[in-house]
């Protein structure tokens, strides 16, 4: 029998007694429940069998796997639909199997898990590892940071801008070793439309900066400001966030308002530095003073926001939604060309350079 602990976090308890007997012959093994979280420990693992829509259920989820994000950690699906499944794999699924998956053959996949060489990630052929399995790893470790920090704006209305960070070392050393084009690919599975458009806006940025030759501290500070540009969202009705088609002119102005909100969250959160609040709140300005909220024109845009604002401009066109496909790049890159007077035309051509290498 394996050393340590293994937990079984579940909203029904008394109705898995067999697969908790059944865990117990692997490693001893602990119930929990939101109501009953606890610090993970000396936990290797996790089992988690919860209806992941509940908000309340993940936010206890999240709380115990932030105690050990690097535990593999098996889910019992409730629903195999892809909202469910993209939240799975924002919080570093090993592995989602069927709720009502035999007790004994979840056992047994949690002894093979708790033996991987790669913790927390599925064991793949290995004609399959390297590149996939680097840009899966990166997106679930990026995905939990933002899931996070875009919970705690929903619920708290505060974040913690160090948190954020954890986040930065994923994006840049994937998208630095795989490649844009394989980032876009694995980011485009997530069926939240925030969470994909900002970690798809990070790893444009984290291209993007890259190929402008920026150092190590400055990739970074643009990738953060990547990640959080869009945290106002967390104030926006989900209704409206997740509308599978297009929003109609009351919600489009309902869901313009997400800048000054997020402005408004990291000024009162604090450890945000003045670029990475400028990026939050002016990200959709335009030069021609056609943008929002303050309409500024020219020169009153500083560069850091120029720069996010040409990725978050690429990352929705070609981003996945319910009611369109990805827009190819080239299409994508037409348009960006075609916003002169709008866009900061010297910084398209690099953006060019930089996206065309990689994406087709």
């Amino acid at each position: 029998m394996q050393e340590g602990t293994l937990v079984l976090f579940t909203d029904r308890a008394t109705q898995r007694l067999d697969l908790v007997r059944a865990l117990d012959e692997v490693v001893p093994c602990h119930v929990r429940d939101a109501a009953s979280v606890l610090p993970a420990g000396d936990c290797v693992g996790f089992v988690a069998d919860i209806d992941l829509l509940q908000p309340a259920q993940l936010r206890g989820l999240r709380a115990l796997i932030a105690e050990a994000p690097q535990l593999p950690r098996l889910f019992l699906m409730r629903s195999m639909g892809e909202r469910s499944l993209s939240t799975a794999r924002s919080l570093g699924a090993s592995l989602c199997l069927p709720f009502d998956t035999a007790a004994d053959t979840v056992a047994e996949a949690m002894r093979v898990h708790l033996t991987n060489p790669f913790p927390g990630m599925v064991r793949v052929p290995a004609p399959e590892r390297g590149r996939p399995l680097v840009i899966a790893r990166a997106a679930d470790e990026a995905g939990a940071v933002l899931a996070g920090l875009l919970d705690s704006a929903r619920q708290t209305g505060r974040v913690d801008s160090r948190l954020v960070d954890h986040g930065l070392d994923p994006i840049l050393g994937a998208v630095g070793e795989a490649g844009l084009g394989a980032w876009l690919d694995t980011v485009r599975a997530y069926d939240d439309a925030t969470y994909q458009h900002c970690l798809l806006v990070a790893g444009v940025a984290a291209t993007f900066a890259i190929e402008l030759g920026f150092s190590r501290r400055d990739r970074e500070h643009l990738v953060r400001a990547a990640l959080v540009h869009d945290v106002g969202k967390a104030r926006i009705p989900l209704a409206i966030l997740n509308k599978a088609g297009p929003l109609d002119a009351d919600e489009r102005a309902t869901m313009s308002t997400h800048a000054a909100l997020g402005h408004e969250i990291l000024v009162e959160a604090g450890g945000f530095d003045a670029s990475i609040l400028s990026v939050v709140r002016h990200h959709h300005e335009m030069l021609d003073g056609s943008g929002y909220p303050d309409k500024l024109t020219g020169a009153a845009i500083p560069d850091i926001v120029r720069l996010i604002t040409i990725c978050d401009i690429y990352a929705a066109l070609v981003e996945r939604r319910p009611y369109r496909a990805p827009m190819p790049a080239p299409e994508a890159l037409r348009i960006l060309r075609g916003m002169e007077g709008k866009l900061d035309m010297a910084l398209v051509r690099s953006f060019e350079h930089a996206v065309s290498k990689d994406v087709r």
